[in-house]
C-alpha cells in the first residue's frame, strides 16, 4: 500500500487566521472528505502531518484537538474513507521544535511510525512550509490552491518543480490516474 500525507487545515477543511478551536468550527472543504475515501479505497494509507499551534497559544487544549480529530475521522469514514494516523505539533513558532514544518520532524514521525520510506511519498499542503517540510525528507510535494495555497502559489517562492492543483479533489484525480496508468518503456 502506498502512503499519501496531507495538511489538515486548509486541505481536508476550511482554514481559518483564527485557529479550528472547536468540532464545531471544524467544516471539510467540498469534495475533500470524497477525495479521501477514494484514496483508501484505491489503496492508500493517509496520514495527517498538521502544525497545531493553538495548543502552545492556549486557544484549545488536547482534549479538544482529539474530539476535532474524531469529527474528521467520523466524517470520513462516513464517505467510506480512512485517515490511519493523524501526526501534529503543538508548538508555537518560537518553540523552534524540530517537528513544526517547515522543518522535517513530523514527516520522520510519520515515517518511523508507520515504517516506510518518504522518498516520493505525495504530500499535499497549501502553504510552503508544508513544501518545504517535504523536501526535506524526500517526499514529493503537492500543492493545493485551497487555505493558503491560492495566495502560497501567487507568490511562487519555493514552488520550482511542484505540482500545484485546484483542490484535494484534482489531486486525488491525478494521483489515482497516474497509478492506474500503465508505464511502457520506451523501444531500445
Amino acid at each position: 500500500m502506498q502512503l499519501i500525507i496531507l495538511d489538515r487545515d486548509g486541505v481536508i477543511n476550511e482554514d481559518s487566521d483564527g485557529y479550528i478551536k472547536s468540532p464545531e468550527e471544524w467544516s471539510p472543504i467540498a469534495g475533500s472528505l470524497q477525495a479521501i475515501a477514494r484514496l483508501t479505497q484505491a489503496g492508500y494509507r493517509i496520514a495527517v502531518a498538521s502544525n497545531q499551534s493553538g495548543i502552545a497559544r492556549g486557544l484549545f487544549d488536547l482534549d479538544t484537538l482529539g474530539r476535532i480529530h474524531d469529527k474528521m475521522q467520523r466524517a470520513v469514514a462516513a464517505q467510506g474513507g480512512h485517515i490511519e494516523a493523524i501526526f501534529f505539533c503543538p508548538h508555537a513558532p518560537e518553540d523552534h521544535c524540530e517537528c513544526r514544518k517547515p522543518r522535517p520532524g513530523l514527516l520522520y514521525e510519520i515515517a518511523l511510525r508507520m515504517q516506510v520510506d518518504l522518498k516520493g511519498v505525495p504530500t499535499i499542503g497549501d502553504s510552503l512550509r508544508d513544501i518545504q517540510a517535504a523536501r526535506a525528507v524526500g517526499a514529493r510535494p503537492i500543492l493545493v490552491r485551497t487555505g493558503k495555497g491560492a495566495m502560497t502559489a501567487a507568490r511562487g517562492e519555493g514552488l520550482a518543480g511542484v505540482t500545484i492543483y485546484a483542490d484535494l479533489a484534482a489531486a486525488t484525480d491525478a494521483l489515482l490516474k497516474e497509478s492506474t496508468e500503465i508505464k511502457i518503456p520506451p523501444p531500445a
